[in-house]
C-alpha cells in the first residue's frame, strides 16, 4: 500500500509483519540492509519503540511532530530487525498529512515506509507518481494529493552524545540549532560503513532520473549549457529557480523552480518532466543553500552523482 505523506508518498508495511515488510523491500528493489523509517500516529508511541527516550529525544518529538523530522534511536527489543537492516536502531517519524494520520490512528500500529518508488530513482510527490513507478506492484495507493514540502525528512541521529544530521530535509538546520541551542553536527554526505547505511538517502547516488543531471552555478550556467549542447546526443534542459537571460532556443527551459521552499515542492516533479520531455541532459541551478535549500542541493548532488 502507498500513502501520501508531507514529504514524499510512502511505501507502507505493517511494521510488525516480516513478510510484509519484506514485500516492500521486494517490490522498492531495495538492499534488505537499508533501515526503514517507522511512522507513527502521535508522539505518545515513541515509547514503544524506543528502547530509552532520552531529553533531547523527547524535546526533538514535542517541538516537531507531527512534521518531517525521523529521530535515530536504539530500538526496543520488540522492533523487528528486518524493518532496521539488522541494525540495532530504528528511525522513527510521525507525519504531517491528514491521510496518513488517520490511516496510522484507524491502524494503531507502526507502518514501515521507504519512498513508493524503485530504489534509488526520482522520489514520489503525487499518486500518479506512484501509479507510474510501481504499477501493478503495488496493492493500493491512496491520493492525498501532491506532496506540501517536497523532499524527505531530515533524519537526525540521536544514539550518540550529541545529535548528528544524517539526511537534510524538511526541517532546517537552523531550526534544530535554533531549538537545542548549540551547532547540530552534519554527516550527511557519509558513506556508509560495513555496507549498510545507518539511514536512508545517505548513498552518494540516488533520486536520479533517467536523464543526465549536471550542476551549474548562476555564473556559469551559460557555458555549461553551450558545452552539453555542443557535446550532448539528444535534447538539453534547464531547471533555475528564475528565469535565465540568453539561453540558446535549443534549451529547453523547464518551468522556474522559485525559492528554496518552492524548489523542494517541484523538484522531484520536475526531475520526472525532464523524462517525459525525453531529455538527455538537464543542468539544474541550484538554490541558495540555506534552509530547505541545503534538503534541495543534496538532492541534486546525489541525482548528479547517479549520472557519472
Amino acid at each position: 500500500m502507498a500513502f501520501p505523506t508531507e514529504t514524499v508518498y510512502g511505501l507502507g508495511a505493517d511494521a510488525s509483519n516480516d513478510a510484509a515488510v519484506g514485500r516492500v523491500f521486494s517490490v522498492k528493489g531495495r538492499p534488505t540492509d537499508h533501515p526503514l523509517i517507522v511512522h507513527l500516529a502521535d508522539a505518545e508511541q515513541l515509547d514503544g519503540w524506543a528502547a530509552i527516550v532520552t531529553p533531547t529525544a523527547r524535546l526533538l518529538a514535542d517541538a516537531f511532530w507531527p512534521g518531517p523530522l525521523t529521530i535515530l534511536v536504539e530500538r526496543s527489543a520488540s522492533v523487528s530487525l528486518a524493518v532496521t537492516g539488522g541494525r540495532s536502531t530504528v528511525g522513527l517519524r510521525v507525519p504531517d498529512h491528514p491521510v496518513a494520520r488517520e490511516l496510522l490512528r484507524a491502524f494503531g500500529g507502526g507502518i514501515a515506509a521507504p519512498s513508493a518508488n524503485r530504489f534509488g530513482r526520482v522520489s514520489p510527490t503525487t499518486a500518479a507518481h506512484v501509479a507510474a513507478d510501481l504499477g501493478e506492484d503495488v496493492d493500493v495507493v491512496l491520493d492525498g494529493g501532491p506532496c506540501r514540502v517536497g523532499v524527505e525528512s531530515t533524519i537526525v541521529d540521536l544514539t550518540g552524545e550529541v545529535p548528528v544530521v544524517l539526511r537534510s530535509g524538511g526541517i532546517s538546520i537552523d531550526r534544530l540549532e535554533e531549538l537545542l541551542g548549540h551547532v547540530v553536527d552534519v554527516r550527511v554526505s557519509a558513506e556508509p560503513a560495513g555496507g549498510g547505511a545507518r539511514a536512508p538517502g545517505m548513498l552518494e547516488a540516488h533520486y536520479a532520473p533517467e536523464a543526465r543531471v549536471i550542476l551549474a552555478s548562476e555564473h556559469d550556467v551559460i557555458d555549461v549549457v553551450a558545452d552539453a549542447l555542443a557535446a550532448a546526443t539528444g535534447r538539453v534542459g534547464l531547471l533555475a529557480p528564475t528565469v535565465i537571460a540568453g539561453l540558446s532556443e535549443d534549451v529547453v527551459e523547464l518551468e522556474p523552480a522559485g525559492t528554496a521552499d518552492d524548489y523542494a515542492v517541484v523538484l522531484y516533479s520536475r526531475l520526472r518532466q525532464a523524462d517525459r520531455l525525453g531529455l538527455s541532459v538537464l543542468i539544474c541551478v541550484p538554490p541558495p543553500n540555506v534552509g530547505i535549500g541545503l534538503a534541495v542541493n543534496d538532492r541534486l548532488r546525489r541525482a548528479a552523482a547517479s549520472s557519472m
